[in-house]
């Protein structure tokens, strides 16, 4: 086993707390599903949102989705002019047997433009 990071990002339409929740809830579950982890596989998850999402902590999409035992940090996205808005980013670290080059990292809706060398 290995220890690897994956990253993602999900762009929103608007800052409101059950869009937020589902769209997080939407990045968490495809990045579990495109790379075959599982929960236990977790070793801990880092969010960011850019300034404009203020409506509700990304990680309590992770401990709905029943992520309890995993450790969670949210932090703010620097802000930078000119920046995509209503973006937040996920980076996971995870045990598994994948090489870095096998990791799927998952960009959603708009996001999909800050990585298009590796946007599924």
């Amino acid at each position: 086993m290995a220890v690897r990071a994956v990253r993602g990002a999900i762009q929103l339409d608007h800052d409101d707390r059950d869009h937020l929740l589902a769209g997080v809830t939407e990045l968490i579950k495809a990045v579990l599903e495109q790379n075959g982890f599982t929960v236990d596989d977790l070793i801990s998850m880092l969010f960011t949102a850019t300034p404009d999402l203020h409506s509700e902590f990304p990680a309590l999409a992770a401990r709905e989705l029943g992520i309890v035992d995993v450790p969670l940090m949210c932090a703010a996205e620097i802000d930078v002019v000119g920046a995509m808005p209503r973006v937040v980013r996920l980076l996971a670290h995870v045990d598994t047997l994948r090489s870095k080059d096998e990791i799927q990292h998952v960009y959603l809706g708009g996001a999909a433009a800050l990585r298009r060398d590796i946007a599924q």
